[in-house]
């Protein structure tokens, strides 16, 4: 029964995609936001596609740090995750299961959605820039294909995080502090503050500076792990395998059990200078500097017990970024250019655990067992403990010149040329702890092939990644916007890419009491040469605008997206079985088709908002991953694997009921199948089937009651959120039914003069929700919120 008022709740609110960023007016009525999801600064309301945005306001209501607390209330958004720094995100349905963070750089497909901060798109496989929401003026959302503006990886849609920059009006700072319980877990903690200093009429410096402390909830019990026949078949091969009388020795985690042990931090700061040169042109540039970092795991074990996990090798993230950023924007005439441009370094070091490998790694018994000898008439199966430590560094150098005519004439323009340099390199690092007592010797990179570190690595590395992926692409893009009428405006758009990626380095294996190269140089071996691989095409926009009156309009949109192809490790060695192709030394784009029909919508005396479309979705050529070490390779590899269509509808409302009651809204359904299966390698679910990750239905719905108590403000907010079961994986033998669930929230606050107090409880009814099941670590784990979380909040602003 509550379960079904929730659900009618989120149907009725169907009507809430995102918190709708709006605030209230001293009138009557809503007063939306300016957004530059057309890099132009408009009116929401006036902006001919589909945005959804949460302003300043709505991000400090909801309790909004990090990106998998701003999903929460983006219906059309999802994460495929398991943790801080290690989500991908889907939109509109568009979703594939993620690669493992273990090879997201050696391995990984760029994101079918882009993640921009500010100007700079901060993409990256399988570990999406996790920027904390300090001083942020909002986040904006683009549904659908963006190609045209914001490039590749835009295939599904582009999230934004628009930072607050310094203003010379008038000084302004303030902070916030604030703690929290979560049930049967460790406290958390975070302090907050910004400053906005104008240092003349015409130079102003900002700076945003946090601390944020997250306590663990998952505890690490005590285990003990055994390689077993039954499970691994490699394990019971009468070839490869183990004779009966095999010993075996277990696994122990002793030294690693702990409670809560999956706490997480983020501290950084961000430093602005903003300096108006004239009446026409001014200079911006940023710094944002942010150390992210988090132990344990954020999944959990169903067969070990709720929020528990036996886990025997250490856990443990650190990812730093600084991003120095750059914009000089002024008019020529009538004429705006815009020259913005910046560099992010980003260094990432994780260790995990890997002993689950046992259970479907090709070749265990090799590297974990001993052989019979004249002295030894049995096998013994050593320590089967293994792990994962991985260095990787990226660095971004973005660059876009674009001119936009007066957005007032009824022939308008914007365009202009980009470039971006984007390297991972990337140091895979995989322990298995018996080598070493084997006698396998320290393994040296392949001698002659692009490597980063060129020594040698610590004994019980069994096997490495040396690999440096750079991609280098150019683009120039337009859009010309055409005023037929008062009423109905036309829009074209067109983006012409190039792109140049290369894959260099080495995959290395350590062989028993031998020196030796042995692996794969990526510039000689398996069809791999030292040239890289070029692609180039044009993709399209058209959209067509009809404002019915001052407070309607309507539009339809034809767009495209795409995202890049590139080389697989193990293309062109022959697959371990004959009844299966081997893997292509590289695989192509995959493309969308993207049309949609959409309204936006101002009503009832300015008092409703409602916005929605409808889409229809071709997605040709999908990338999927696959690690199928019995059949085809012990390297993971891509393909070009199916086709499938989307049908779909998302919406927005925001309502003031009365002067102190207003309910926001949001929902999406996706329709999402299965077409056609070109796979040669994977084995993938049949046609007809949904895409992974995607619940068909999802919303939420906010109540928030605003009143006066003398010289007090006081307020209380309630939220729901509904999303129906989905499914974890688009290959067949990994695909598992996720639960749907549903999340309530609430919170009741006080302010008054320059000082406000909240408190909150987030997850209310200890709900746990199955957002991603995954065997990533060969182990069944499920990806959850956090439990229920009861938090005071204290904030301090001054004008």
């Amino acid at each position: 029964m509550f379960q079904r008022k929730l659900v009618a709740c989120a149907v009725l609110a169907a009507l809430s995609g995102a918190m709708p960023a709006v605030a209230q007016t001293e009138d009557s009525g809503l007063e939306v936001i300016e957004v530059t999801a057309t890099k132009r600064t408009q009116n929401i309301q006036s902006t001919p596609v589909a945005v959804q945005a949460m302003s300043e306001k709505d991000l400090k209501d909801n309790n909004i740090g990090n990106f998998d607390d701003f999903v929460r209330y983006m219906p059309n958004v999802t994460v495929g995750g398991r943790g801080p720094g290690q989500a991908d995100v889907f939109i509109r349905g568009m979703a594939i299961q993620p690669i493992t963070v273990m090879l997201s750089g050696a391995q990984g497909t760029s994101p079918n959605v882009a993640l921009y901060l500010d100007e700079q798109p901060v993409t990256a496989p399988g570990r999406n820039l996790d920027v904390y929401a300090t001083d942020l003026e909002r986040i904006e959302v683009l549904p659908g294909p963006q190609g045209t503006l914001f490039g590749a990886s835009s295939q599904a849609g582009t999230v934004r995080y628009i930072t607050k920059k310094p203003d010379t009006s008038g000084f302004e700072a303030g902070f916030t502090s604030g703690i929290a319980s979560t049930k049967s877990g460790e406290m958390s903690n975070n302090v907050e503050a910004y400053v906005n200093l104008p240092l003349t009429d015409s130079l102003a410096f900002r700076a945003a500076l946090y601390s944020v402390n997250k306590g663990g909830y998952i505890d690490n019990v005590a285990g003990e792990f055994t390689l077993d026949p039954a499970i691994n078949s490699q394990v019971a091969d009468s070839v490869k395998g183990l004779p009966s009388d095999t010993t075996y020795t277990a696994a122990n985690n002793t030294d690693l059990i702990e409670k809560d042990f999956n706490d997480s931090f983020y501290k950084g700061g961000r430093f602005g200078v903003k300096y108006d040169i004239n009446a026409d042109w001014e200079l911006l540039v940023q710094h944002t500097q942010q150390e992210l970092g988090a132990d344990g795991v954020f999944d959990y074990d169903p067969e070990v017990g709720d929020l528990q996990v036996q886990r025997y090798f250490p856990d443990k993230l650190r990812d730093e970024f600084s991003q120095t950023s750059w914009t000089t924007k002024g008019f020529i005439n009538e004429l705006e250019i815009v020259y913005t441009g910046a560099f992010l370094d980003r260094e990432v070091e994780q260790s995990i655990d890997y002993t689950g490998y046992n259970n479907g790694g090709g070749y265990i018994p090799w590297y974990t067992c001993s052989y019979a000898s004249d002295e030894v008439s049995h096998r013994e199966c050593l320590d089967p403990t293994k792990g994962f430590k991985g260095q990787q560094e990226q660095t971004r150098l973005t660059q876009e010149l674009r001119i936009a005519t007066d957005a007032d004439k009824a022939l308008r323009f914007i365009g202009g040329v980009f470039y971006d340099d984007f390297d991972i390199e990337t140091q895979d690092d995989y322990v298995y702890v018996a080598t070493t007592e084997l006698g396998f010797v320290p393994n040296a990179p392949i001698s002659g092939a692009k490597n980063i570190n060129p020594n040698a690595r610590p004994a019980g590395v069994a096997f490495f990644n040396d690999i440096t992926r750079t991609e280098e692409q150019i683009a120039v893009f337009g859009e010309l916007s055409y005023d037929l009428s008062d009423q109905l405006t036309v829009t074209a758009g067109l983006r012409w890419y190039e792109i140049e990626s290369d894959f260099a380095g080495s995959s290395n294996f350590a062989e028993k009491g031998v020196d030796g190269d042995s692996g794969r140089d990526y510039d000689a071996s398996g069809g791999h040469t030292d040239e890289p691989l070029k692609i180039n095409d044009t993709i399209a926009k058209f959209n067509i605008s009809y404002q019915m009156n001052d407070d309607v309009m309507l539009y339809a949109t034809y767009s495209e997206g795409f995202r890049p192809g590139g080389f697989n490790r193990g293309g062109g060695i022959p697959s371990a079985n004959p009844d299966f192709p081997d893997v292509q030394v590289s695989y192509d784009t995959d493309d969308v088709t993207n049309y949609e029909f959409g309204w936006k919508a101002m009503l009832l005396d300015n008092t409703l908002r409602f916005n929605g479309n409808v889409y229809f979705i071709e997605w040709d050529n999908m990338q999927v991953s696959r690690f199928d070490p019995v059949n085809v390779s012990i390297l993971t590899f891509i393909e070009n694997a199916a086709d499938s269509e989307i049908r779909g509808f998302e919406g927005d409302f925001a309502w003031q009921a009365t002067d102190n009651l207003t309910l926001f809204g949001a929902f999406s359904y996706n329709d999402t199948e299965l077409t056609s299966v070109n796979a040669q390698v994977i084995e993938m679910a049949p046609i007809g089937s949904s895409l992974p990750l995607t619940p068909e239905f999802q919303g939420n719905m906010r109540a928030r009651y605003d009143w006066e108590i003398g010289d007090y403000y006081a307020n209380w907010q309630l939220a729901a959120q509904y999303a129906g079961s989905s499914y974890s994986s688009i290959v067949a033998s990994e695909r598992q039914k996720q639960d749907s669930y549903h999340l309530l929230n609430a919170s009741v606050g006080v302010e008054k003069d320059n000082w406000s107090v909240k408190l909150y409880v987030d997850n209310l009814t200890d709900e746990r929700a199955e957002l991603f099941i995954n065997n990533q670590d060969d182990i069944l784990r499920v990806s959850t919120n956090r439990p229920r979380t009861m938090g005071l909040s204290f904030s301090y602003s001054y004008y």
